[in-house]
């Protein structure tokens, strides 16, 4: 039997809500859709915001706290219903999922790095698709630092992923001189991070905490263990199978 291409899908929030202010069912599907096409070939591990984009659904906290805290309480009432429509959604397309909850700290620690790949192996070999988040309720480094690229990243070595895939809002990464003449021009293949880094001009998303710059480290993350990454429009239907078809620009980092 051939081995099939373990695949890290990391999804922000900016992606899932297409940049509204409510998470799309209609996004979830189309992820469900294209997983369920290949799943004879590849096998997929998600790495998912969006806890508190559903939790500010219809949820408006009263607290004279810090923001951050306003935000781990949201999560922590985000996270269960963004799961449950994961899962209700996955199962339409006759997909299995689970949810993991990590933390920055787990990848410190050899004992909780075996634990992760362990649990992760043998939900993989059953069918199942874990949703990873940040256990945003003890931790803060998503919430302040990268919405998840970094999280994908560490885990996409940790898991020896073949491939990362990062959903954001554009078509990979542009020049710097394209998005000046308002003509964005996708630089599709990269192998000198250095020269990336030059391109960058830094911008956040509405919901996203991460930018293009977030996107970059994560990818210096997986370079150094020779896993590709590719940066593509998660806005569009068909995001993964057209960039596996090469129907549409994105940026690959080798």
């Amino acid at each position: 039997m051939q081995k099939k291409k373990r695949i890290l899908l990391k999804v922000g929030s900016n992606t899932l809500t297409k940049e509204t202010n409510n998470i799309s069912r209609g996004k979830i599907e189309d992820i469900a859709n294209q997983i369920a096409k290949l799943k004879d070939s590849c096998e997929f591990i998600i790495v998912s915001s969006g806890a508190i984009a559903v939790a500010k659904q219809f949820v408006k906290l009263e607290s004279k706290s810090e923001d951050v805290f306003v935000k781990q309480a949201l999560a922590s009432i985000g996270q269960p219903h963004l799961i449950r429509i994961y899962q209700e959604i996955f199962r339409e397309y006759g997909l299995l999922s689970s949810q993991c909850l990590l933390s920055y700290s787990d990848f410190e620690k050899q004992q909780s790095k075996t634990n992760i790949v362990n649990t992760i192996n043998v939900l993989v070999q059953n069918n199942y698709i874990p949703i990873i988040n940040e256990n945003d309720t003890v931790a803060t480094d998503e919430i302040q630092f990268g919405d998840n690229d970094k999280l994908a990243a560490l885990t996409a070595v940790l898991l020896e992923v073949d491939l990362l895939i990062i959903a954001t809002n554009t078509f990979g990464i542009y020049t710097k001189e394209s998005i000046k003449n308002k003509k964005p021009a996708t630089i599709l293949e990269v192998t000198n991070l250095e020269e990336l880094i030059e391109e960058v001009v830094n911008s956040k998303s509405t919901h996203g905490t991460g930018g293009m710059q977030s996107k970059i480290e994560a990818a210096t993350l997986t370079k150094k263990e020779s896993i590709e990454t590719w940066i593509v429009n998660g806005l569009e239907d068909n995001f993964i199978t057209n960039a596996f078809d090469h129907k549409v620009p994105f940026t690959k980092i080798k």
